[in-house]
């Protein structure tokens, strides 16, 4: 029974084909592994190679010509076999039973395998051998002097190298080198997926959104943290509350907004607005994500007091027990990963705030101070700033006092 031959799909992107040439008649008999024709996909020339065994009895689209994906290109079947009806159902898609296609096999050229296989023909002297032919010989050091080809004329193609058995000798009588043979290393490949789950579709759509539509850009200085450390241990040996490093960032961060106000706004489009109160979103990592609970009036509030219910919201926020008015209303927001060994980083804003702090890990390091070297303790923090809302003069400002404030915490407890 006659048998439909249809252009296969032979890289993911790939949606039609180009005949370059064919190397099989009308008329010819072929069997499983012939090469029928050279095929330009949108990623390479490669070989289509027969699984099919009987006479070409039709070939459907002629050398140059381009086709879809899955579209007829030729009949093969008995001699004298009548294929109008396959013919006039050309269009309609392949068969169930129909040869199954191969797995696809890559190489440097991003060449695939499937049911017919491809590679452009190219004479080279008198040895007539595939591209891909000439690729493996080369990688496995095999002149092609040597190799009988199988193909039509004589042709080498790919199976006649890699089911070459080099000869002790050379043609010139000379020992040849020995061939080292490299073993095929087979795996499995494998993966999970999983459903997004709510929170990261708005994670996602809220980034990109953010990303995409505001125009960021990114101002990075360096604090020296020495004195914010010694105050901390001053603190935390005295007190009931242990604070951290990041509960005088939070602190500090809402005393520059205060100084700094332009930097405690949003974009709405037709209008900027200027926040009058401070709220500060305090980035939590979860199992689902990252979710940002929010330190409402943080100006207005003590060291201890920031520390504690910087604490119960990400705890509130790792068991999924957040309330949704405790991580909305934020007009600036820290994003922290020192305590994860990251000295640098830049991070996407939250909208609708116009600025996001990211926060690196402090480390010792070499500074100069009145012209002498020392060491101190430092860390980097870097600035996003939506550029329709605060420009760079503002966004400077708001680090230098930060830094000012982070450098001299007492100025914190006036």
């Amino acid at each position: 029974m006659a048998e439909a031959i249809r252009m296969p799909k032979m890289s993911d992107t790939m949606t039609e084909g180009v005949i370059v040439s064919w190397l099989k008649k009308v008329g010819d008999d072929i069997k499983p592994g012939d090469i029928l024709a050279e095929v330009e996909t949108d990623k390479a020339t490669m070989e289509l190679e027969n699984f099919v065994k009987g006479t070409l009895l039709h070939i459907g689209i002629e050398a140059g010509g381009s086709v879809p994906v899955d579209a007829l290109i030729a009949v093969v079947g008995q001699k004298g076999e009548d294929i109008s009806a396959l013919l006039s159902n050309a269009n309609a898609p392949a068969k169930a039973d129909a040869p199954k296609t191969e797995t696809p096999t890559a190489t440097n050229e991003t060449v695939a395998e499937t049911s017919l296989e491809v590679t452009n023909t190219h004479d080279e002297g008198r040895v007539k051998a595939s591209p891909l032919a000439k690729k493996i010989a080369e990688e496995k050091g095999i002149s092609l002097n040597q190799v009988a080809g199988s193909g039509d004329g004589g042709r080498i193609v790919k199976r006649d190298v890699e089911t070459f058995t080099p000869t002790a000798q050379t043609s010139n009588n000379t020992v040849a080198a020995p061939m080292i043979s490299i073993p095929a290393i087979v795996g499995t490949e494998s993966y999970d997926e999983v459903p997004v789950s709510q929170m990261r579709k708005v994670i996602a759509r809220r980034l990109s959104d953010s990303l995409f539509t505001a125009p960021h850009f990114f101002l990075t200085m360096e604090i020296v943290m020495d004195n914010v450390n010694a105050a901390r241990k001053i603190i935390n040996a005295a007190g009931d509350v242990k604070i951290s490093v990041n509960d005088f960032i939070v602190k500090a961060v809402a005393a520059s907004l205060r100084k700094n106000p332009k930097a405690n706004s949003s974009w709405l489009g037709d209008k900027i607005r200027y926040n009058h109160h401070i709220h500060i979103g305090v980035a939590v990592a979860i199992e689902d994500g990252l979710i940002v609970p929010v330190v409402k009036f943080a100006d207005n509030k003590s060291l201890s007091h920031i520390s504690a219910e910087v604490k119960q919201l990400a705890d509130k926020a790792k068991n999924k027990k957040l309330q949704p008015t405790e991580f909305e209303g934020n007009t600036f927001t820290i994003s922290n990963l020192g305590m994860y060994g990251i000295d640098q980083f830049t991070a996407i804003i939250n909208a609708p705030d116009a600025c996001i702090l990211a926060v690196g890990g402090s480390k010792e390091t070499v500074i100069v101070e009145n012209g002498q070297m020392k060491v101190a303790t430092v860390m980097k923090v870097t600035l996003s700033c939506d550029h329709r809302v605060v420009d760079g003069a503002v966004g400077s400002a708001f680090l230098q006092t930060l830094k000012d404030l982070l450098e001299n915490p007492v100025k914190l407890l006036v």
